[in-house]
Parts: C-alpha cells; sequence; structure tokens
C-alpha cells in the first residue's frame, strides 16, 4: 500500500531547507533549484508546492515566523511560571538578538526579506506578515499594565517606548551581523533601557537571559 503523504510536513521540510541554504548564501541568492538540492528533492515536487520563488519565500518566512515564536516561548518558559511584563518583554527582545546561530539566521532571512518586497513586485504584493504590529501591541500592553501595577515609570509612554525598544533591538542586531558591536554590548544597552522604564521588583527581572552575552556572534533581529 503506498506510504500517505503528509503534505504540510513536506512544505515544513522544503521551507527549513529554504532557511538553511538562504541563512548560507543570502536569501537574494536562493533558488528553487537551490533548496529542492537541500531538502533532497526533486525541483518538480518544489514547483508542486510552492508554484513560485516568491510563493516559497512567503511561506519560508511564516515557517521562521514560527519558530521564532517558539523561541521566545521555551524563554519564557525558563523564566517561571509567572515572569511578569519585565521579563517578559526582555525575553521578545534577547531573543531577536543575534547571539547565536537561530537568531542570525532570524536577523538575515527577516531583513532580507523586508529588503527584497521594497523592489521586488510580487512580493510586495503578498502580506510582510499577518499582524506586522502584533510585537509593539504586546509590549506597549506589558509596560501598561507594569505602570498600572506601579512597576513602570507612570511619567513615560508605554507606546512609544516599545516603539523605541524594538527599533533599537532591530538596529542593534544588524550591527551585530556586520560584526560593529558584540552581543553583550547589545544586552547591555537594552537592559539599560529597560531599568530606565521598570522599578521596584519588575527591575531586576531576567528571564534566564544572561546565557546569551556568551553566545557565538552572529545576527538576526527583526520581530515587529
Amino acid at each position: 500500500m503506498p506510504k500517505r503523504v503528509d503534505h504540510e510536513e513536506r512544505r515544513a521540510q522544503i521551507a527549513e531547507a529554504l532557511v538553511r541554504v538562504a541563512g548560507r548564501r543570502g536569501l537574494h541568492a536562493v533558488g528553487m533549484r537551490d533548496v529542492a538540492a537541500e531538502a533532497g528533492v526533486s525541483l518538480r515536487l518544489v514547483q508542486y508546492y510552492f508554484q513560485t520563488k516568491e510563493n516559497l519565500l512567503f511561506y519560508g518566512l511564516q515557517h521562521l515566523t514560527e519558530r521564532f515564536t517558539a523561541r521566545v516561548g521555551a524563554r519564557l518558559a525558563a523564566a517561571g511560571p509567572d515572569p511578569g511584563p519585565r521579563a517578559t518583554i526582555e525575553a521578545l527582545l534577547l531573543a531577536s538578538l543575534p547571539t547565536d546561530e537561530e537568531g542570525r539566521t532570524f536577523h538575515l532571512l527577516y531583513s532580507s526579506y523586508s529588503i527584497l518586497s521594497v523592489t521586488d513586485e510580487a512580493l510586495a504584493a503578498q502580506p510582510f506578515i499577518d499582524n506586522p504590529n502584533a510585537a509593539e501591541d504586546a509590549v506597549t500592553g506589558l509596560i501598561a499594565r507594569a505602570q498600572e501595577a506601579g512597576a513602570a515609570d507612570r511619567g513615560v509612554d508605554a507606546r512609544t517606548e516599545a516603539i523605541s525598544l524594538l527599533a533599537m533591538t532591530a538596529t542593534m542586531g544588524t550591527s551585530i551581523l556586520v560584526g560593529q558591536r558584540e552581543p553583550e554590548s547589545a544586552i547591555g544597552v537594552l537592559r539599560h533601557h529597560l531599568d530606565r522604564i521598570f522599578t521596584g521588583q519588575e527591575r531586576d527581572g531576567g528571564g534566564g537571559a544572561d546565557e546569551e552575552s556568551s553566545g557565538p556572534r552572529g545576527g538576526g533581529a527583526g520581530a515587529r
């Protein structure tokens, strides 16, 4: 009896191959034939599932976002059953930094996709991410929650601080990627700004992030 094909599993296999080869060569240099070879399948099979390179890239971005979500989740789980707003924000921001190979790949591919979508009409026609303001809204809500609890400075604007933290993380991720800044420096800057926002008990919440400072240098931020 013929083996039943799990189509979602096959798509995920191809998406993983895209992430691996693009992480080595850059997203702009990857073709469907390269991905097929990396996945160990035929070019025809990749074309069957995705039809165009743009469809493949978009699916790959969604797959990468799911991996990033799992990465943040693992950090939050390590922080305990109730990490609090400060530790939750720190987990999100530090997961975005390219302090290990996974972070490097995420930042490199996410940034590359956003740049390619500016000049590629087929990519631009697709939604970049389903909810582009999800991270901003989440961080804003966490800061506001801490303000209500007296654990954050009530004099700051939660939305403005959220935008600043996310933009700062993305920019410093790129500076790590190109070798301008060491991960320890970026982590120190982020914690400095978190200390400025948060007070009291929340000020010391780290959520198990110290291990990032000893990770290999790489690149990758882009959570939005």
